[in-house]
């Protein structure tokens, strides 16, 4: 598993033993979802949840993004992400919270304008965490989401509207994009 374009391009980075514990992403499907997002990386605040390796985050890290918290209740990913993070040399704009998403969300106080999850498959999980992301992603934010392909998800979760769903294979990106309230819809503010 590699960083595939941007400041960190070839980098090597390591994942933890056994697919129990992470899955990575394959690089078709990597690219897809960068060049689905590629304008809108250049300063971006990005989440990457269930972080496993944090190899989502750091290619949004290559490729322009401001900065980006890796989120894995497991230890050991944690501490993989670091050695990744510093590997790339990404550290600097890195933040690693071993907690979980769940939780994270909850406590969460900042915004981000990226959002990526890659929970494990068959859980149910990113329809569990749509409402909480939904909270933390700013006006305008997307997210991405990998399940496997068949997985059924709403096509809205409060201001989130299903924009589109890739399918690659087995796998499917699924992607939410928050809308931006009209002038006459935002509260005044005194």
């Amino acid at each position: 598993m590699r960083v595939i374009a941007g400041t960190a391009r070839g980098t090597r980075l390591r994942t933890l033993d056994g697919t129990d514990v992470t899955r990575p992403t394959v690089d078709r499907v990597k690219e897809a979802m960068f060049s689905s997002v590629q304008f809108m990386l250049g300063g971006a605040r990005v989440l990457d949840l269930f972080a496993g390796s944090g190899q989502l985050g750091i290619e949004a890290l290559s490729r322009g993004a401001q900065d980006c918290v890796f989120v894995d209740e497991d230890r050991a990913a944690a501490a993989v992400v670091r050695a990744n993070c510093a590997a790339a040399g990404v550290q600097d704009r890195a933040r690693v919270t071993n907690t979980s998403a769940q939780a994270y969300l909850h406590s969460c106080r900042q915004t981000f304008d990226l959002v990526l999850l890659d929970p494990p498959y068959r859980a149910g999980t990113v329809q569990e965490v749509l409402p909480l992301v939904e909270r933390v992603l700013s006006p305008g934010g997307v997210v991405l989401a990998e399940t496997e392909y068949g997985c059924k998800l709403p096509e809205t979760c409060g201001s989130l509207k299903l924009a589109k769903q890739y399918k690659y294979g087995t796998v499917a990106v699924t992607r939410y994009e928050k809308s931006v309230p009209l002038p006459w819809e935002q509260e005044e503010t005194l």
